[in-house]
């Protein structure tokens, strides 16, 4: 399996034959510099935790030139639907969703979710987290943008992730303690990669609360470029 930090919260996690982007926000980041169609070269799949900006991000272009799948909750579908996406899988809070050699299982999560449209925020479900479970590999779980709260130890009993890929941000999600927290409390993780930082400049420029709240654990924890590619 290979994990890309591209900014943000979005990532492109290569495992088998499927190419996944996790909430592809990358038009309009400012720390992106690549390539949007770099990025999406070869993509299958586009997984989104929520409805907001700068995460659903460039699905819909992506998708136009790539024909891949969005994975979704039912609402964040049906409103892509009406952008012109066809090829969608939807699901909720609780549901795994099979995906071909990989499922994906929608988590809670504590934010909100929604967009603008003409100046009318519009409702676009609950919130997720989402588990990658591949049929060969670790699963991987994207918290999405959420603070810290006790059934995330039930998340951990049910799909037992081993990567964690987590918000530390602050203002909008968990701050680095919080997530640091979290990590350890209710999960077991063999690796984390912080993210949803130093995107702009209302929340925390670096993880460093993160790393330093995470020393003396076993988890290894990774901060890679963006753009930097880790193997697992």
């Amino acid at each position: 399996m290979k994990i890309t930090w591209l900014g943000h919260s979005a990532f492109r996690v290569d495992l088998g034959t499927s190419h996944i982007l996790i909430d592809p926000f990358l038009t309009g980041n400012p720390k992106f510099t690549g390539s949007l169609d770099e990025a999406a070269a070869g993509i299958t799949h586009v997984v989104l935790t929520h409805g907001h900006d700068d995460h659903i991000g460039d699905t819909v272009e992506i998708v136009r030139k790539t024909g891949a799948e969005v994975v979704a909750n039912f609402e964040i579908c049906m409103f892509l639907g009406g952008q012109g996406v066809e090829n969608i899988n939807p699901g909720n809070t609780g549901g795994v969703i099979p995906c071909g050699d990989f499922s994906v299982a929608l988590t809670p999560a504590l934010h909100s979710s929604g967009a603008v449209v003409d100046g009318r925020s519009i409702y676009l479900g609950n919130p997720n987290g989402v588990v990658l479970l591949p049929e060969d590999g670790p699963p991987v779980y994207h918290f999405g943008d959420t603070a810290i709260f006790g059934d995330m130890e039930l998340i951990r009993e049910i799909y037992q992730p081993e990567i964690g890929l987590i918000p530390v941000g602050d203002r909008f999600t968990m701050d680095g303690r919080a997530a640091a927290l979290a990590a350890k409390r209710y999960f077991s993780f063999s690796d984390v990669i912080p993210c949803h930082y130093g995107t702009f400049p209302i929340i925390d420029p670096t993880p460093q609360a993160f790393l330093d709240a995470m020393q003396g654990t076993a988890t290894k924890i990774h901060v890679p470029s963006i753009g930097e590619a880790l193997l697992f």
